[in-house]
């Protein structure tokens, strides 16, 4: 699970050319982070005896993604981060405009990467599953949601709603796209997308922990965002111990999931224990 690896194949796939917009792009993607989600895609192809090498294409057009969402989540129009991972974010560098078409961009090449790089036996399966992952079922209606909830109370049903879209859906896109291109069966599937969505929260959850608990300097970022923007979170709805029992709930559950696996799932067994454990 080397990220390493994952940054130099990154590197391969992003533009080298000098122009803003390139830059830009390599900046965000390339400038640090826990490579996660292609991490993640990497411990199912372990857990269902395939190489890491064989989602790897995949894995970095989801860290292309990512790097996509951050790009534009940090946008003063959305959540206005002027920081992300310890470093100015993409549109103090380079400016809104370049910004916001960097971001594009990210998200265009992460598709010409699979439909490049993906066994065409399975290349419409997996697109779907991104595709979904993205709309309004995905990530722009999470975001959607988060921003019209803001400086308004609402229920724990409805926060949940908002993370299982922001954040959750991507991470379970990339299980099911590991799990597609390794050729899973209907069972394998069915567990691993338990184990995401549980992981998923749980991740999501430490994050609004983290917001409250963490430092600047260890976050990456400014803490505090979620009580400025006045956003929902976990710790404001339930408080913080409570919001820790939550996650940890959502770790065992993601264990639980596992069990079909054995002992070749231990390393998303760690991932989902470190998912709750992490500091930053």
């Amino acid at each position: 699970m080397n990220v390493k690896t994952i940054n130099l194949k990154l590197k391969d796939f992003l533009p080298k050319d000098s122009s803003i917009v390139s830059r830009a792009m390599r900046y965000s993607t390339l400038g640090g982070g826990k490579r996660f989600r292609a991490v993640l895609m990497m411990a199912v192809a372990e857990a269902l005896g395939r190489p890491a090498s064989k989602v790897m294409p995949a894995a970095c057009a989801v860290e292309m993604i990512h790097a996509f969402t951050l790009i534009h989540d940090d946008l003063p129009a959305m959540d206005d981060s002027d920081y992300r991972r310890g470093k100015p974010s993409c549109h103090k560098v380079y400016g809104e405009d370049m910004a916001i078409l960097a971001g594009d961009a990210l998200c265009i090449l992460a598709f010409e990467v699979l439909a490049k790089k993906t066994d065409k036996k399975v290349l419409t399966s997996v697109i779907t599953e991104l595709s979904v992952s993205l709309g309004v079922r995905g990530v722009v209606g999470g975001q959607e949601l988060d921003l019209v909830s803001e400086g308004k109370k609402i229920s724990l049903k409805k926060l949940r709603a908002i993370h299982a879209k922001k954040t959750g859906a991507l991470i379970l896109a990339a299980v099911k796209m590991a799990a597609i291109i390794c050729g899973a069966t209907p069972k394998q599937k069915k567990a691993l997308s338990a184990y995401a969505r549980n992981m998923g929260m749980a991740f999501q959850i430490a994050d609004d922990i983290l917001d409250v608990t963490a430092s600047t300097r260890a976050l990456g970022k400014p803490v505090g965002q979620d009580a400025r923007n006045k956003k929902a979170s976990y710790p404001a709805i339930v408080g913080v111990d409570r919001s820790v029992e939550l996650a940890e709930k959502h770790v065992r559950l993601a264990h639980k999931a596992l069990s079909i696996f054995g002992g070749s799932a231990s390393h998303l067994a760690n991932i989902a224990s470190y998912a709750v454990r992490r500091k930053k």
